[in-house]
């Protein structure tokens, strides 16, 4: 069901919910990183990839990451830009510092679908930190003959600089070190996934504090959360939040807010701009 309560007293009603909860998961989707800056298609692509979208045709940088380049040297080019402006480079136009200031003081979790790091760039502690769907800053081995990752900045960094024409310099194409077959981007997109050493560190982390906190006071915080994995963050929200009378379920997303009507009686659901959202609790 969509909501139709006044915008403000839900935003009240999130504030005072963030102040009282014994604990608050977050549940981060890609809408969170779009309020931050992170936009894939219109100026940033025009400004990063405006060669790229003469040539392809693309018309956003997550369906290039998909292009069958016709070399490694030019698929590298498009690949070691997308991750540089959207990993490395400082875009957050304070979104996520904003969050991390109303949480830094609570005991919180933070699971996310988002794969661009930048909670840890807010601030937040790593270990508290669940990235299901991989990183832009780490690599793999394409097969993968094993189960490691590689923290890839200083080539990316390499990569960016040294481009020409397109086309990354061939010594600089990612190979395995174990096998020596190309290596690509650690991000859940086939069953080729590496779930590496840290990623179930971070699972089992998550789920002992779902286990210590198991009906307390939880504030389960979705944020721009749409349906493309819904069985990650949105569903299982819906239903740790209907099995703890105690557990609050609240939705920021722009367009998208909606909630079930088993936990209405439970739920802030606020269909806004999350940076705007969070600028209000401030405020307020």
């Amino acid at each position: 069901m969509k909501f139709t309560r006044d915008y403000s007293a839900e935003i009240d009603h999130l504030k005072k919910e963030i102040q009282t909860a014994d604990a608050i998961v977050i549940g981060a989707g890609a809408g969170l990183s779009t309020a931050a800056g992170f936009t894939y298609s219109g100026e940033r692509l025009q400004k990063y990839f405006a060669d790229f979208v003469e040539k392809y045709g693309f018309r956003d940088m997550y369906s290039g990451g998909f292009y069958p380049f016709p070399t490694p040297e030019e698929q590298w080019a498009y690949w070691s830009r997308y991750i540089y402006i959207n990993r490395y480079m400082d875009v957050d136009n304070g979104t996520y510092k904003r969050l991390f200031e109303l949480v830094k003081d609570k005991d919180y979790f933070v699971i996310t679908t988002n794969v661009d790091h930048q909670f840890q760039k807010a601030g937040f502690d790593k270990h508290r930190l669940f990235y299901t769907q991989g990183d832009y800053g780490l690599w793999q081995c394409s097969e993968p003959c094993h189960q490691k990752t590689y923290d890839n900045e200083e080539t990316v960094r390499a990569m960016f600089e040294a481009q020409k024409d397109m086309c990354v310099p061939s010594e600089l194409v990612p190979q395995c070190p174990v096998c020596g077959k190309p290596m690509s981007m650690n991000l859940r997109a086939d069953d080729t996934f590496v779930e590496d050493e840290g990623w179930h560190r971070a699972a089992e982390r998550y789920d002992e504090f779902l286990r210590r906190h198991d009906g307390l006071h939880i504030l389960f915080l979705e944020l721009g959360v749409g349906m493309n994995t819904p069985v990650i963050i949105k569903y299982p929200f819906w239903k740790m939040t209907y099995a703890n009378p105690k557990a609050v379920y609240a939705c920021l997303n722009f367009g998208e807010a909606y909630v079930p009507d088993e936990i209405e009686e439970q739920s802030i659901c606020i269909n806004g701009d999350i940076r705007e959202v969070l600028d209000s609790i401030v405020e307020k």
